[in-house]
């Protein structure tokens, strides 16, 4: 089973959310979940500095030796910085995913609208039901 921390947010693209000490600002990345999926992380394309992005929209793209898919942004708000070492080291996200494999840092346009995230409970719950689906097939 993937590992899904209590303490953060869950978006259903997969990623999650970290609301920083400041209570301003916050940390996103891969779940543990997705880079599981996706296999050897291999390129990263992170979310220009500054960009003003709304919530759902596309920031970047991951690559990796199975496929690509696209980063979105989790809520709506400005991107502050974007994890310098994944240049050289995107299997930070494969090997580290919580911590040094993170992507993006955003100042929300109101950190409140993080609690309209999932939580770490509802995010299971969704792997649960991918799962689910998928034995269908």
């Amino acid at each position: 089973m993937s590992e899904i921390p209590e303490n953060l947010y869950y978006t259903p693209y997969h990623q999650w959310v970290r609301i920083d000490e400041d209570e301003e600002t916050i940390t996103v990345g891969l779940t543990d979940y997705a880079q599981d999926y996706l296999g050897d992380i291999t390129f990263i394309e992170t979310p220009e500095i500054d960009l003003v992005i709304e919530e759902g929209e596309n920031c970047g793209v991951i690559e990796s030796v199975k496929t690509a898919t696209d980063i979105f942004a989790p809520i709506t708000g400005k991107i502050l910085d974007t994890n310098p070492d994944l240049g050289s080291e995107p299997d930070l996200i494969n090997s580290d995913p919580y911590d040094a494999g993170w992507l993006f840092t955003m100042e929300p346009d109101d950190i409140e609208d993080c609690e309209e995230l999932m939580s770490a409970n509802s995010y299971e719950q969704l792997l649960e039901e991918e799962e689910d689906v998928d034995d269908d097939y």
